[in-house]
């Protein structure tokens, strides 16, 4: 009997640090893939219905100031996985490798082995972590395998290129090829003449509905224990394909012309209803994996966060002006103007952030990490550029701020950007002109950066030359290395 004293002690003990365990909040990282400032109705969307995000927004906090890492996708994930901007990351541009044939499927740059992710992160705190989408940041055979770098679970599309197709003959789980029940489309073939060709381009099982089936099963199956789960879905980046009855919901709402694939990408009859279709659909996803939070009991101890890894799309057959894609902004995908950078940002925890809230804190994607280190009180194995913003989640007056924000992209020319405060500045062609002059923008009093000031402001263009050399740190890829190079640029 005197053993029952210490039995109780060590039972309620073992109880204590498991209820302690349950609290801890799992994490949903929702990211689209060329989704624009303005593409969503709690964002001024007014052609395009969205009515999960827009509840999302309304019970949380939408960010109006967030940025991606860079204005085009591998980079911006590589800066969002590893807290670090584009000055330091290992990837800085889309370094495509392969083709987009099957027998030729052969990825991006792979993330460098001894990399520090989002993921290793949250197993650090004892976290089951899943990826589910698209990584772009090596396939399985290289050092960027997503299951050596944090993923106890990963699903989806490997290579970015395969993504341009939304009915792909296979997808990837766990380092292994998952076959579906579609033919090999040639996306980027024009089509022949022939209504009857549109059908080429329509596969039966869509990438998006398999990529939510693994989300709700790793979701479920990990109720008890907490997760982190990134889920980086590939809509609405064209080409454009969606459901049949998603796209009907659209046709009769706008002029539009067929599309004959004559600019890449799938040809459709559609395309406005098409790629409005696309983002409804997204917004579709993001309704059933927060309905399946709300079933199993676990809302009040999720975070979801939702963002876009950069700008709308350039493609002439979304036509951004016409769907307002950006708001207000300049610029694009692959710009370092607002339009290409400046990207949508809801976090919604219930009871914990506050409903109905909108922040203008200055902020990047590269701060997930340091966010997400502050909320499991857990270090990264390294330094990051990141300033947590977990302060504003949670409404206390204990915000830090970034002192500039810092975007180098060496594709496109060789852009920079560089936010202080209210001031932007931006340098474009550098490649081209290693002596290309900083542009610079009042965004508070200029939100389209149509006045450039500087010729007013030399001490501002001085600044931000300073910056750079703070900031730039040489590259292991040629191609990349367009700030002070010791070797002639390839234009």
């Amino acid at each position: 009997m005197r053993y029952l004293p210490v039995l109780a002690f060590l039972l309620y003990s073992f109880v204590g640090q498991a209820q302690k365990a349950s609290t801890k909040p799992n994490v949903i990282y929702i990211f689209a893939d060329d989704l624009g400032y303005g593409e969503l109705g709690c964002y001024g969307q007014k052609k395009i219905k969205t009515p999960n995000l827009d509840r999302l927004a309304a019970g949380g906090l939408r960010f109006t100031q967030h940025y991606s890492s860079a204005p085009v996708c591998a980079p911006s994930r590589c800066g969002l996985m590893t807290g670090r901007h584009t000055g330091h990351t290992y990837i800085r541009g889309n370094y495509e490798l392969g083709g987009f044939e099957d027998d030729k499927e052969g990825g991006q740059m792979p993330l460098n082995e001894g990399a520090f992710t989002l993921g290793h992160l949250f197993q650090k705190a004892g976290y089951k972590t899943g990826a589910i989408g698209k990584w772009g940041m090596g396939m399985a055979n290289t050092t960027g395998n997503p299951n050596q770098q944090g993923f106890d679970f990963f699903y989806g599309l490997l290579c970015q290129k395969q993504s341009h197709n939304f009915y792909p003959t296979h997808l990837w789980k766990n380092g292994e090829k998952v076959p579906l029940n579609n033919p090999f489309i040639r996306v980027h073939k024009p089509m022949a003449e022939g209504d009857e060709n549109y059908e080429y381009y329509v596969g039966k099982e869509y990438a998006i509905d398999k990529m939510t089936e693994e989300a709700t099963g790793f979701i479920t199956e990990n109720k008890n224990k907490p997760f982190f789960l990134y889920l980086p879905y590939t809509l609405p980046h064209v080409s454009l394909q969606a459901p049949a009855e998603a796209v009907k919901e659209y046709i009769g709402q706008f002029e539009e012309k067929p599309y004959r694939g004559q600019g890449g990408y799938a040809s459709t009859r559609y395309p406005y209803s098409t790629y409005a279709a696309m983002i409804s659909y997204l917004d579709k996803q993001v309704g059933i994996i927060w309905d399946l939070v709300k079933k199993q009991g676990l809302e009040e101890n999720t975070i979801i966060m939702f963002s876009s890894d950069n700008g709308a799309t350039f493609v002439k057959q979304v036509d951004a002006p016409f769907f307002e894609s950006v708001g207000k902004l300049r610029g694009l995908k692959m710009e370092v103007y607002e339009g290409g950078i400046r990207i949508p940002m809801i976090a919604y925890w219930k009871n914990k952030i506050k409903a109905r809230q909108t922040t203008d804190h200055i902020s990047a994607q590269y701060d997930v990490m340091a966010t997400c280190a502050e909320l499991l009180n857990v270090k990264p194995a390294y330094p990051t550029d990141g300033v947590s913003f977990l302060p504003t989640l949670l409404n206390k007056n204990t915000q830090k701020q970034h002192e500039y924000l810092y975007i180098e992209y060496p594709e496109n020319g060789g852009q920079l950007a560089i936010r202080k405060g209210d001031w932007k500045g931006v340098k474009r062609n550098v490649k081209a002109n290693p002596a290309a002059t900083w542009e610079i923008y009042n965004l508070k009093d200029d939100l389209g950066e149509r006045n450039n000031l500087a010729a007013a402001h030399p001490e501002l263009a001085k600044e931000f030359d300073e910056i750079v050399k703070r900031e730039h740190r040489p590259s292991h890829v040629q191609e990349w290395e367009f700030i002070y190079p010791k070797f002639e640029v390839k234009k």
